[in-house]
This record gives structure tokens, C-alpha cells and sequence, in this order.
């Protein structure tokens, strides 16, 4: 990609490796806006890392680079500090749309919890992101993602121009377990329709991944998480649902008119799940502002 000189190029560099039972950060490049606060040790092993945008947000015309590639046995758990927002583009010719490419890649029996605040698109804000997640065998995903409508309270509802998302889940031989696309442009294609968003305002996806799990674990998995779906959903306001993928995982989705019970219901989904393929308690990350 060509980038115009007024626009900000921006990247960040992680690789986490596990020495003597405890993951540590081997290496970190960092160019703002993008930079890792500090890591902090967390149970099992593993090491949390707060993710910061100096700018405070991303702006029109931004590049950044993501990537993260945790080794062999280890465990890292990623957050945000805040929620992402996403300023207004000046325009939306293609070299005002921020953009942020995402490569992660997981090793041997290691483990990943993504697990941000959310995203927050503002009037007028085009952007579209690229993930590709590479999994190795008995490797671990913990990977969600929260949208909000706009500023709600600036009155703000779907005024963005556009929200283009692309994740794709493989394993290191290239089988597929996750391919989606959703390409959002409230202008042209209303949101509150039956036919795609409805009454609801927030949605959310949370993929929960272990390479090398048998089919059956998966299906009682589910059969376990569509009982707290049903219970967390209430009509009109909160809707939960569980599938199995087609390999190697499940996803679970949510659309509801408020942010606080999609981000009280998921960590119930991750404490479930994770007992379940790693029978470990989750420690929920702690936040630093």
C-alpha cells in the first residue's frame, strides 16, 4: 500500500515465549501511534499486555500493523486501555479510510486471549481491517469483539460511512476454521432493518478455538453455552447465540441496545469455555489508564 505523506504509518511488533513456566515479551517494535504499555504477570504462566493508540483514537487516512505471534506452551492475554474510537474521515476516497492489518500467529500449545474494549465508530469515520489468525496444533484463541453504534450520547446511531472487516482463522496447514466478511455502510444500506441489525445498536463475535479438540467436546460445549445464551437473553433488548465451527471451535454472537450487558455476558462465555478446554479459572484483565 502507497502511502500519502500526510497520512501516519504506525506499527506494532509483539512475540511472547515461554521460559522456565512463565511467558515473558521477547521482543517489542513499537512506532506510534501504536505502543504496548508494560506487561504484567498473570496466573498460569501467562503475561498481560494493555494495548494503547497515543493518537487516542484512529484517524482518517491511518495505516497500522498489528502483530503478534505468541510461542510454543505460552500464554499471553492482550486488552485495550479504553475503547478504539474511530474519528470522522474527511472524505472517503480510499486514501482517507484507515486501515489496520492484523497478523497473529499461536505455536505449539500456546494460548491467546484478545479481549478489547470496544469499537466505536463516529459520524462520518471510514474503516475497514484485515485479520489473519494462524493456529498450530493444540493451539488456543480467545478472540472477541465488541461495536457500538456511534456516540450515543452526542446522538450518534449508525452516522458512519463505513465499517469493513475481514478474519480469517487457519491452521498452520492452511485449513480453514473462520472465514468472514461484514462490510457496514449505514448511508447507503440502513442498519436498523430486520434483515440486519433491527432494533439493536451494539453487536458482538467471540470465537473460542483449541486446535486438536474432538468434535464431541466441541458439541457438549455448545450444548453448555446455548443454556447461558438463553439464560442472558431477554426479549428485545439482548440476543445470545452459540454455533459450532466447522473445525476446532465455536463462536459465540450478540446483538443488544446496550454496550454494558454484551461486556457483563461475555467473560460468563470465557469462564465457561476456558474450565471447560483448559479446566482454569479465568483471570479477568486488569485495566491501567
Amino acid at each position: 500500500m502507497t502511502l500519502l505523506q500526510t497520512q501516519t504509518h504506525g506499527w506494532l511488533r509483539l512475540s511472547f515465549e515461554q521460559v522456565t513456566g512463565q511467558t515473558i515479551v521477547r521482543k517489542c517494535e513499537q512506532q506510534p501511534p501504536l505502543r504496548m504499555i508494560r506487561a504484567f504477570p498473570i496466573g498460569h504462566g501467562g503475561t498481560l499486555v494493555h494495548l494503547h493508540n497515543v493518537s487516542g483514537g484512529i484517524l482518517g487516512g491511518d495505516y497500522l500493523e498489528l502483530e503478534v505471534l505468541v510461542g510454543p506452551n505460552a500464554y499471553a492475554q492482550l486488552t485495550s486501555t479504553g475503547a478504539t474510537r474511530l474519528y470522522r474521515s474527511r472524505d472517503t476516497h480510499s486514501e482517507n479510510v484507515a486501515n489496520q492489518q492484523s497478523l497473529i500467529k499461536i505455536a505449539q500449545n500456546g494460548l491467546l486471549e484478545f479481549v478489547p474494549d470496544q469499537l466505536i465508530p463516529f459520524a462520518g469515520s471510514c474503516y475497514r481491517q484485515q485479520t489473519n489468525i494462524e493456529l498450530a496444533e493444540g493451539a488456543g484463541l480467545f478472540w472477541w469483539e465488541v461495536v457500538a453504534p456511534g456516540r450515543e450520547a452526542s446522538g450518534e446511531v449508525f452516522e458512519y460511512a463505513l465499517l469493513d472487516s475481514n478474519l480469517k482463522i487457519t491452521t498452520t496447514d492452511h485449513k480453514p476454521i473462520v472465514l468472514e466478511r461484514s462490510r457496514l455502510e449505514p448511508r447507503r444500506k440502513p442498519l436498523a432493518v430486520l434483515a440486519r441489525l433491527g432494533c439493536y445498536h451494539y453487536y458482538a463475535n467471540f470465537y473460542i478455538c483449541r486446535v486438536g479438540v474432538e468434535a464431541k467436546c466441541w458439541q457438549a460445549l455448545e450444548n453448555e453455552l446455548a443454556i447461558l445464551a438463553q439464560q442472558l437473553s431477554t426479549g428485545g433488548q439482548t440476543l445470545w447465540s452459540v454455533s459450532t465451527l466447522v473445525c476446532d471451535g465455536l463462536v459465540v454472537r450478540a446483538l443488544s441496545q446496550h454496550s454494558r450487558t454484551i461486556m457483563s455476558g461475555l467473560p460468563l462465555f470465557w469462564k465457561a469455555a476456558k474450565r471447560e478446554l483448559y479446566q482454569q479459572e479465568v483471570e479477568l484483565p486488569r485495566k491501567i489508564y
